[in-house]
């Protein structure tokens, strides 16, 4: 485009073409200014803001509900509890409990917020000139004035309804965080305490799948068995075989030193958890010629011919036993549940 295409009032003031420079206006775009502020319904009809306000409230207040959901949540479903939901299938209760309910938390508060902003704070539009980054003395004072401005501009003194509501959401969203300590440990439960063993329950070995019977069982032989009625199947299986996995080992009566273990054994036939009471982990190394088993995991050794004592290593207590027994078709059978917790100490247990 040559220079005779542009318009005159696009030119520049002045030109020297000698030397290629150019001399351009003071101020070549001139300020349009802020358009002519509108007000708003809420601004003229005190109705409307009520309105608003009333809307601003809800939503704090369904933050305020969906909070207390949150914190219900924990209580109400198990962690295990599997629903089915559209269109998301099968989820966990607890996970999509407590995601809906602090998502609904949280957008309801700034959901609300922007409510506020926009129907009854001040909507006019102000221009200010930039200044240096070290404020004077009159900037400082113009800030704190302004601050004084908009919070009276804001109507947050006057609008009891949307400051009450508002406190009490944003007091009551941070107690989300405070349940989710709850993830820190069980709940005082009795389910540490207990396993599937009862009475009349069958030995199972976990190698055949079959009743255990006392001819199985030779003497220095080690066999894992599980209760009856168990199956890798289950749901549950790994939170219950952790509890309830037992070592079988024979001794000869003459060889056991515990006279409780004697008694609650059959034939020489005793039943000691196979869990190790250090962190848990599962004990299959045996000495047939001390009676010793082996934790692989820090060493922990258990002399079971004296109760399932600790000889050494960290654990803190012996192996619990269980009393078995012969059931009238021959074969053996748990006399009850152990009579303490099997595997490591836990914060509830007394």
């Amino acid at each position: 485009m040559s220079s005779q295409e542009i318009p005159d009032e696009n030119l520049p003031a002045e030109q020297d073409t000698a030397h290629g420079a150019v001399q351009v206006a003071d101020d070549p775009f001139a300020d349009p200014g802020l358009p002519a502020h509108k007000p708003r319904i809420q601004d003229i009809d005190e109705r409307a803001a009520k309105r608003s306000e009333r809307a601003v409230a809800f939503m704090f207040t369904l933050s305020m509900l969906a909070t207390v959901g949150f914190i219900a949540s924990y209580v109400i479903f198990p962690v295990d509890k599997i629903v089915y939901i559209w269109p998301f299938g099968h989820v966990s209760a607890l996970n999509f409990s407590l995601g809906l309910t602090l998502g609904v938390a949280l957008f309801a508060i700034g959901a609300g917020a922007v409510h506020w902003a926009r129907t009854l704070m001040s909507d006019v539009e102000v221009a200010d000139d930039r200044h240096a980054i070290e404020a004077e003395p009159e900037v400082k004072a113009k800030v704190l004035a302004d601050f004084a401005a908009g919070a009276e501009e804001s109507a947050f003194g006057r609008r009891k309804l949307i400051r009450n509501t508002m406190f009490g959401a944003l007091a009551l969203v941070p107690l989300s965080g405070v349940m989710l300590l709850r993830d820190l440990g069980p709940l005082p439960e009795k389910k540490l305490r207990n396993t599937l063993w009862a009475k009349g329950k069958q030995l199972i070995n976990m190698n055949t799948m079959e009743p255990l019977r006392p001819e199985d069982v030779a003497v220095g032989s080690l066999t894992f068995a599980m209760p009856e009625g168990l199956t890798e199947e289950a749901e549950d299986f790994q939170n219950q075989i952790a509890k309830a996995a037992l070592m079988i080992i024979r001794i000869e009566p003459a060889n056991i030193k515990d006279k409780r273990e004697r008694e609650w054994a059959h034939e020489g036939i005793v039943a000691f958890s196979k869990i190790c009471t250090h962190v848990g982990c599962p004990i299959s190394l045996y000495e047939q010629q001390t009676h010793h088993v082996l934790c692989p995991c820090h060493q922990s050794t258990f002399d079971l011919s004296d109760g399932a004592r600790v000889i050494f290593g960290p654990a803190g207590h012996a192996l619990p036993q269980l009393r078995i027994g012969v059931n009238s078709e021959g074969n053996l059978e748990a006399l009850g549940d152990f009579e303490e917790p099997v595997g490591p100490a836990f914060w509830e247990r007394g």
